[in-house]
């Protein structure tokens, strides 16, 4: 089991994460999950006890696409944490992708980007040039980052979002469906319309 990569939350997203692995030629020894109603996810096993991990030895990809939750099971977990890249997307030697991520088909990642650890870069986001991405950010499908744009830790978003060039997002934030950012959102803001305005704080 300590070449093949355990995948710890059987999600929607952890079968996306699956289909990256497979396409990459990469074995899958079991799914881990809390939940004990859950014994297999597309053919794979489903364990409930994580005590195995504590060698420090086995590849793990946290594969919840929360991202609150996804930073307390990597605390949790600890280990040789694996980044899994979809052989359809493209990705600058350029750019930096950091430890656990998940990079989905037809993600794009320019030169001098900067994509943290535990990240999620869902299927067709765009990450322009020199753009920096903290640790346990999530960009959903078809999101685009103009270059130069920052994103803070833990910052979610949403599908079909839009940040202009230059523009720097807090840590923790919200961005919803379909939204345009013109200007720098604070910690902790959900953000929603086009124009993107503030609508609370979850601070």
């Amino acid at each position: 089991m300590e070449n093949k990569i355990i995948l710890f939350g059987a999600s929607g997203h952890c079968k996306v994460v699956i289909d990256i692995l497979k396409c990459n030629h990469i074995n899958i020894s079991t799914v881990v999950d809390d939940n004990p109603k859950t014994t297999t996810l597309l053919g794979i096993p489903v364990l409930h006890s994580d005590g195995f991990l504590q060698d420090g030895e086995q590849r793990v990809i946290v594969s919840i696409g929360d991202n609150a939750i996804r930073k307390k099971i990597v605390q949790r977990v600890g280990g040789n944490f694996y980044r899994a890249i979809h052989p359809q997307a493209i990705v600058s030697s350029f750019s930096t992708i950091g430890i656990g991520t998940v990079l989905m088909a037809g993600a794009i990642v320019n030169p001098d980007a900067i994509v943290g650890a535990h990240c999620i870069i869902n299927t067709a986001a765009v990450v322009e040039h020199d753009c920096v991405l903290e640790d346990y950010v999530h960009l959903s499908p078809h999101v685009s980052l103009a270059g130069g744009v920052k994103v803070g830790e833990g910052t979610h978003v949403g599908i079909g979002a839009c940040v202009i060039q230059g523009v720097s997002l807090g840590k923790w934030v919200t961005i919803g469906a379909g939204s345009v950012i013109l200007k720098d959102v604070p910690d902790y803001a959900v953000v929603v319309g086009n124009p993107g305005r503030i609508i609370k704080s979850k601070k």
